[in-house]
């Protein structure tokens, strides 16, 4: 099974969430469809710029807990190496 660490935004350089799910496609459509009251349907974090796929549980959620000690700007950076414009990379994975 695949486990992903994923990074929505709200707009470029806008507002980040950082998560980890074993569906990204089922998760990305609960953060664009604000199936979940929360942060993300609260600050229209819904674009789904950065992802990292696993095929173990225990490194994907150390990844994660990794991730959010980082800075912002490690971040945006991490991002803007694959995906310099911020495109929502959902489209593609949806299929």
């Amino acid at each position: 099974m695949a486990y992903y660490v994923y990074l929505l935004a709200s707009s470029k350089h806008g507002t980040l969430y950082l998560g980890v799910t074993n569906d990204l496609v089922r998760r990305c459509y609960e953060h664009r469809t604000k199936a979940a009251p929360g942060f993300t349907s609260r600050y229209g974090v819904d674009k789904l710029v950065w992802f990292e796929i696993y095929d173990n549980i225990v490194t994907a959620i150390t990844r994660e807990k990794q991730l959010k000690k980082w800075r912002r700007d490690w971040k945006i950076r991490l991002i803007e190496e694959v995906n310099p414009e911020w495109s929502d990379l959902y489209p593609g994975i949806s299929h």
